[in-house]
């Protein structure tokens, strides 16, 4: 290990594991690293070898005791040789105590499970042109007939969606999320009735298909009519989103609306998985960031 150093990450290293993350097929935003940045500045570590990078990971910390891993990266160059788990240690070292989640690819499930983890569920992207196989206004209606209203997300109070978010991620990340929503080029957009929300979703804008996520929403006739209303910002109309398998009817409705699955994630935990409300979780947020 002569000459490998772990040092936290510059904002010019951001950029760099944005692209490394973009070799590996992972599709990330074209801004994601700026609203990462803000959730744990300190959250990002890069390995150098004799000065020049050669891998990184993210460990990022949620409120007092939830953390996720991301980004685990070693250069096709080094793979082998040990750097990588290094940097995995330092990344979990720095997440010593806490809850911890990540999003592995499937084949790594079993070296995940060395370092404690287990399997909760895999999240499968789906991606594709959307279509309506229905009247995408008839989940909009309740049995009072009070209709439903898309409006721009940024336009609510940002407590009511902070505490919306909260239902389906096991920490606080208000700054986090501010950012997510209100980055240059991204779509957020919030389904209300009656004053209160009943879904929420961002679009933003990817090297390959525009991503969507969170998917949140109380029906599926919700979660389609705002993936629909979202996928209208995708400069090519293609459009994924990360759909817990856990959750059958948002497996359905993305199989409904034409998606067809892409690429599979293990979402793993070190303990108890976090009680959060997966009916509503039609497409998580990153499987970067959780």
């Amino acid at each position: 290990m002569t000459g490998f150093e772990i040092n936290g990450a510059s904002a010019a290293d951001m950029a760099m594991i944005r692209d490394w993350a973009d070799e590996e097929g992972w599709n990330p935003g074209d801004s994601d690293r700026f609203a990462f940045s803000v959730a744990d500045p300190g959250g990002f570590l890069v390995g150098r070898l004799g000065g020049e990078p050669v891998a990184c990971i993210s460990a990022v910390r949620y409120g007092a005791a939830f953390g996720f891993i991301g980004f685990y990266i070693a250069r096709p160059e080094v793979r082998g040789r040990g750097y990588g788990i290094q940097l995995w240690k330092a990344g979990m070292e720095r997440l010593d105590g806490r809850l911890v989640g990540l999003d592995g690819v499937i084949e790594q499930q079993d070296n995940y499970r060395t370092s404690g983890f287990r399997p909760a569920w895999n999240n499968v992207r789906h991606e594709g042109v959307p279509r309506a196989c229905a009247d995408p206004s008839e989940g909009a209606v309740s049995g009072a007939g009070t209709r439903l209203e898309i409006v721009d997300a940024g336009t609510l109070p940002f407590a009511q969606l902070a505490a919306y978010d909260r239902k389906f991620f096991p920490a606080p990340r208000d700054a986090f999320l501010a950012a997510w929503v209100g980055l240059p080029g991204r779509t957020g957009l919030a389904a209300v009735r009656d004053g209160r929300i009943e879904g929420f979703g961002v679009i933003r804008p990817c090297s390959g298909a525009s991503r969507i996520g969170p998917l949140y929403a109380a029906s599926p006739g919700v979660a389609e009519v705002l993936l629909l209303r979202l996928a209208e910002h995708a400069p090519d109309g293609v459009v994924a989103v990360d759909v817990p398998d856990a959750h059958p009817r948002a497996t359905a409705l993305a199989a409904r609306l034409g998606l067809t699955p892409a690429f599979e994630a293990a979402r793993m935990y070190t303990g108890r998985q976090p009680d959060v409300d997966l009916t509503g979780l039609y497409g998580v947020t990153s499987l970067e960031l959780g």
